[in-house]
């Protein structure tokens, strides 16, 4: 395996789509990398030479802008600065709810968890 930004980079998967699994690099930022470094066609990892691995870890070391644990570290501390100041999306964040003003009362399964069971919610119809 091929390791980028201390990343496993999978060695099945085409160049661009591989790059994706490097927190911070989306498939734009891998296309950029990838015509950057002269690499034409798209080939798997696998196919690649060790002086074109270098050249794209070289590429991806010298971005400016925070990537894998800079940027995760980043958005954990922006989370936890809204939380301390008391704003309506810290208290989101908090609650594990949306906070982009979402409905909740259906929808919005993904982020408050599965379904759970109450006994005896269901009314029983009287005849």
């Amino acid at each position: 395996m091929a390791i980028v930004k201390g990343i496993n980079i999978p060695d099945n998967k085409r160049l661009e789509t591989a790059l994706t699994s490097i927190f911070g690099i989306g498939l734009s930022r891998a296309k950029k990398i990838v015509s950057k470094a002269g690499i034409e066609g798209n080939p798997k990892v696998s196919d690649l030479t060790q002086e074109k691995l270098n050249l794209i870890r070289s590429l991806v070391d010298s971005f400016e802008e925070p990537l894998e644990g800079d940027l995760r570290r980043s958005i954990r501390d922006d989370i936890k600065r809204l939380g301390d100041i008391k704003t309506y999306r810290g208290d989101r964040h908090r609650r594990m709810l949306p906070v982009r003003g979402q409905r909740t009362k259906t929808n919005a399964r993904t982020k408050r968890g599965r379904r759970i069971a109450i006994a005896g919610k269901k009314q029983v119809a009287k005849h």
